[in-house]
């Protein structure tokens, strides 16, 4: 796998907003404490943020419009 924050950064643009902020405070508390960018806790961050975009997939995909 890519660098899990590489990978956060191509989909970043695709997340809700309130979802991005989210995992940026998480990311950066993280690192601000000294954890590290190859910890399990940055895959989390990105698992979080797929989830996130299957969800709003499905969402997307069940509204109808009109």
């Amino acid at each position: 796998m890519e660098n899990p924050l590489r990978e956060i950064e191509k989909i970043a643009h695709q997340l809700p907003l309130v979802a991005l902020q989210d995992i940026n405070k998480r990311i950066t508390d993280w690192l601000s404490g000294g954890g590290k960018e190859d910890h399990p806790y940055i895959e989390q961050q990105l698992r979080f943020a797929r989830n996130v975009l299957k969800s709003e997939e499905r969402l997307n995909g069940n509204r109808q419009i009109g």
